[in-house]
């Protein structure tokens, strides 16, 4: 199994009850009582109550905005617009390179019901929608056409990773992207990640934190 370097899975959910007794300190969780925990939080609906809290935390304050003209609201794609979980299960939450590339080609990711209800409601207010993604230049269409398959179908643009861009960590990535638009006009009034990576740094407005318990990328 090979694991990309800028792709750290670190299982992070973890139950009361599996760490009873322990030092954290000392002795980690077990892998495999981790990866339970973590599908358990999915299966159960607990992750999808999270991001409706989230989404709906995140209307209140996209409420108080007044457009301007050219206010935009960035938006990651994996595990954010778009849910990996299902693929991420089948393969342990393990990386591996040609099953990855094969499931973007597949374009069947589902949206995450509760970012799908934010952007609508961001839509309907007049938003202008960009996508920034780490997916790589390859997969542009086969993104573009999940995007649209999983009904997000109206936005401005779609950013992905270009060769020269392909060592960049993702908040030196992202941040360059969202000050390129900036430069091009744009106004950020957000920005819904569900990295801290896709957050920080310059220009993000709202910031939108959509849990994610099956990896980091920093």
């Amino acid at each position: 199994m090979f694991f990309n370097a800028n792709r750290i899975f670190v299982y992070v959910f973890v139950a009361a009850s599996a760490l009873a007794g322990i030092s954290c300190s000392t002795v980690p969780v077990n892998l495999g009582v981790a990866k339970e925990e973590v599908i358990k939080y999915y299966d159960s609906g607990m992750f999808d109550a999270a991001v409706n809290r989230t989404a709906d935390n995140a209307i209140s304050s996209f409420k108080n905005i007044k457009l301007t003209g050219n206010d935009a609201v960035v938006f990651d794609i994996d595990e954010t617009a778009l849910s990996n979980y299902d693929y991420s299960k089948e393969n342990d939450f393990g990386y591996v390179p040609d099953l990855w590339d094969k499931w973007i080609d597949e374009a069947k990711a589902p949206a995450i019901k509760g970012v799908k209800h934010l952007y609508d409601y961001l839509i309907s207010r007049g938003f202008k929608i960009v996508f920034i993604t780490g997916r790589k230049e390859y997969q542009y269409k086969a993104t573009y056409k999940n995007l649209v398959n999983a009904g997000y179908t109206k936005f401005d643009t779609l950013i992905v990773r270009l060769p020269s861009e392909y060592n960049l960590t993702a908040l030196e990535y992202k941040s360059a992207q969202r000050t390129a638009l900036v430069n091009h006009g744009y106004k950020i009034a957000g920005d819904v990640g569900d990295q801290y990576s896709d957050l920080e740094g310059p220009y993000h407005g709202i910031t939108v934190k959509i849990p994610n318990y099956q990896y980091i990328i920093r």
